[in-house]
Order: structure tokens, then C-alpha cells, then sequence
């Protein structure tokens, strides 16, 4: 079994003959530097359209999917914190803004440049070849065809999912060999989970840039992981951390993923719930635990995350962010990434996907910003004097700080609770 720090090292350098190109548009605009252009209008003709047109040179077909920018988006808060705002609009004559970064931190200006390019490139014709380019949720295409009903209207958020939309109707419209242009790990993800629901006969990811781009080979890779091993990698992939779904401390990917070497009975949790799942069920969440468990404690025949962690707080003197999460703060971790998985990505190859509200997986409207729900717990600051502890030795009596607050004596004293 290999892991995908070992896929990218062993990508192929040569750029690979393809029949089409789905490309990623927002990694283009940040890898494309503006050069000497001044304004839109130039970058649009002497830089953008360029490139795409080259792109057609060894290609039929090339497909540019932009992100959109919803209002109601689990990622507007991330977003507005990244800095300061530079408002630009984008138009023929407008000067393009000196700090080309800052100006793409704004969705609003994103959104307005994405439709430009779109409108620029829908006017470009070569002969014999197809261009494909999102333009919100519809498409604009410079080729004749009129049915574009697999790929448009379409109500993705993201041009994560919205690439392999692109993907599967290249490849049902003929297209045996396509590449996709991308650098975001959670595309490799996705393409190589559901590789095997797209009839093509190779199929390859451009990843990374400059000298660290490498070609990889999602027709040989997806084969190596097996099907069950497919259809649970997504969510294995947002349990153990992605855009929205928060990071274990201090445990990685190649930990999570030699956890999961050692304990496969959790792909079955994983596979459950990657189908659009009403609810978690016992079983599932149990399985989990355990997989989260491991990965603080590999020797451990626990199977609750709130015996772990006193375990390994009370007895191994663990710090707290050496420790599992509690129960209740797992809970809602697997509801955000069961939505993230279980919803959102398993629904990829649908156009008009529907979703159930994040308030029912781990998430919580504050004005007008979703936020992570993290436990349903107490705050600390309103239990804390249960964390009140004596450092008695025998019988607790007399000088025992439990003993004077009127506290039962718990595992964080030095007795060990067991004077009671």
C-alpha cells in the first residue's frame, strides 16, 4: 500500500499526451504573473488567452473551472481574515493592482476577474478543438455543442468537486486520455476515490509547479489502493484533516495512515459513511474512536477516547495536546467531516447535489458566518473546581483539598480516588 507522500515522489516529469485538459482557473491566475501588462484588458490578451490557446495546442479539448464564492460558504470567514482589502474592479481600462496577492484575497474581485477571463475565452476559436469555461454556475463553451445539461446549471462551491464534473463528461463524450491541472491535495484525493466511476482510459494530475510539478498516474494509482480502499479514502481524508475539518494535534497524515494499515476494520465505518448518511451510527462512531484512539496510543486496548485520555494524562503525565479529544468534541469533528465526505464529496459527478444544512453536522450560524460547533460540553472556566486535586498519599483526612471543598477524591489525585 502505498501513501501519497510516495506517489508524489515518484510523478512522472514529462508532460503526458492527453486528448483533453480540465484545468484549475484560480491556480493558473496565481501561477501566471502579470508581467508588463497595466491593465485587464492586456493580461486578458497577451497572457491569459495565450496560454489557454497554447494549452489547445496538444489538446481537443480544454476545460477551466473557477471556483464560486457563495454567501452563505463554510470558508467566508477563513477568507475575510486572510487581510486587508484591496477593491478592485475589474474591467477593459482598469490598472491592475500592484500587489496582484492581495487583490485575490478579495471574493469580490475574484469573482469579477474569473467572469472576465471566462468572457474573453469564450470568444476564442481554434479549429477543430473545444473550450469549456464555468461562468457561475452555468458554462461557456466556444465549440457548437448544445446540450451541456451534464455539466450546467451546476450548484458547486467549489472547483474541487466541480473538476471532476468536467472530467466525467470529457470522458463520456470520448475523450480516453484527460488531464487535470491542479495543486490541491483533496482533487488527488477525490480523483483518485473516484476514478473508478469514470470510463477513461488514463487519466493524470499535474501537480505542483515549477521544478516540484509532477505528472501522476491516477489510472495506475487508484488500482493500487483496491475499491474498498477507494470509496473510503475521502473520508479518511477529512477525518484526519482538510479545508474544513480541523487537524488532530500533533498527529499527521503518515501517522493516521499507518493507524489505518494496523486497523482496517475502520474502512467500514469509512465506506458507511461516505453514502449521504441521515445520522452516525453506534457502530460507526465506535470504530472511529478506536482509529483516533490508536493514533495517540498505538499500544492501547482502550476503546473510548475519554478512558485514553485520562490514561495518558493521569498515569503516562501526557501534555494536554499529546491526548485524544474528549468524546463529546469527536462527535462533532466526524459530523463536519461526514458532511465534508459523506455530502459534499461523494457528490462530486452530480451536478445539482443536494446538501443537508451544516447546522445538523458540527457546525453554527454566528451572524453571518458558519463556525465550527466544537463540543456540547461545559467551558472549562464553569467545571474547573472538579479539577481540584490532593496530593495525599494514604487516607485522605484532615489537610485533603478534596476533603475541604466537599470533592470526592478522582484519578488526578495522588491517591488515585481509590481512598474512598
Amino acid at each position: 500500500m502505498v501513501c501519497f507522500v510516495e506517489i508524489l515522489q515518484e510523478g512522472k516529469l514529462d508532460a503526458p499526451a492527453v486528448d483533453a485538459k480540465i484545468l484549475y482557473g484560480a491556480v493558473l491566475v496565481q501561477m501566471l504573473s502579470t508581467g508588463t501588462a497595466t491593465t485587464f484588458q492586456e493580461y486578458a490578451d497577451s497572457i491569459f488567452v495565450p496560454y489557454v490557446v497554447n494549452q489547445l495546442h496538444s489538446a481537443k479539448r480544454v476545460d477551466i473551472v473557477w471556483d464560486v464564492y457563495q454567501k452563505d460558504s463554510l470558508k467566508k470567514a477563513t477568507r475575510e481574515k486572510r487581510g486587508s482589502v484591496l477593491r478592485r474592479r475589474v474591467e477593459d481600462s482598469s490598472k491592475i493592482p500592484g500587489n496582484w496577492k492581495s487583490f485575490l484575497r478579495v471574493d469580490e474581485n475574484k469573482t469579477e476577474l474569473f467572469k472576465f477571463l471566462a468572457k474573453k475565452i469564450e470568444r476564442t476559436k481554434v479549429e477543430g478543438k473545444e473550450l469549456f469555461i464555468t461562468f457561475g454556475d452555468s458554462v461557456l463553451s466556444s465549440a457548437s455543442r448544445e446540450d451541456l445539461s451534464s455539466i450546467s446549471p451546476c450548484s458547486h462551491e467549489e472547483a474541487d468537486t466541480r473538476l471532476l464534473l468536467h472530467v466525467l463528461d470529457a470522458a463520456r463524450s470520448g475523450h480516453a486520455r484527460i488531464a487535470i491541472t491542479t495543486n490541491d491535495t483533496d482533487v488527488l484525493v477525490l480523483i483518485v476515490a473516484m476514478y473508478q466511476d469514470i470510463p477513461v482510459n488514463e487519466l493524470w494530475v499535474s501537480f505542483g509547479v515549477g521544478k516540484h510539478q509532477r505528472y501522476l498516474k491516477v489510472h495506475e494509482i487508484s488500482p493500487q489502493f483496491g475499491l474498498e480502499k477507494c470509496r473510503a479514502l475521502p473520508m479518511f481524508h477529512a477525518i484526519t484533516g482538510c479545508d474544513n475539518v480541523s487537524f488532530f494535534a500533533g498527529r499527521g497524515k503518515k501517522t493516521a495512515w499507518d493507524v489505518w494499515k494496523a486497523f482496517p476494520s475502520v474502512t467500514e465505518a469509512f465506506i458507511e459513511l461516505m453514502a449521504t448518511p441521515k445520522s452516525i451510527q453506534d457502530h460507526n462512531f465506535a470504530l472511529i474512536e478506536r482509529f483516533v484512539l490508536l493514533m495517540y496510543d498505538r499500544t492501547s486496548g482502550l476503546h473510548e477516547v475519554n478512558e485514553a485520555r485520562q490514561e495518558l494524562f493521569c498515569q503516562r503525565s501526557r501534555r494536554l495536546e499529546g491526548i485524544p479529544p474528549t468524546r463529546a468534541a469527536l462527535e462533532q469533528h466526524v459530523k463536519r467531516a461526514c458532511f465534508q465526505a459523506g455530502h459534499v464529496w461523494s457528490q462530486s459527478l452530480v451536478a445539482q447535489p443536494v446538501l443537508p444544512s451544516p447546522s445538523e453536522w458540527g457546525w453554527e450560524k454566528e451572524g453571518d458566518y458558519w463556525k465550527p460547533h466544537l463540543t456540547d460540553l461545559k467551558e472549562a472556566k464553569d467545571t474547573c473546581y472538579e479539577l481540584i486535586q490532593c496530593g495525599c498519599k494514604r487516607g485522605c483526612k484532615g489537610r485533603c483539598k478534596c476533603l475541604k471543598a466537599i470533592l470526592t477524591c478522582t484519578a488526578l489525585c495522588k491517591c488515585g480516588g481509590s481512598c474512598q
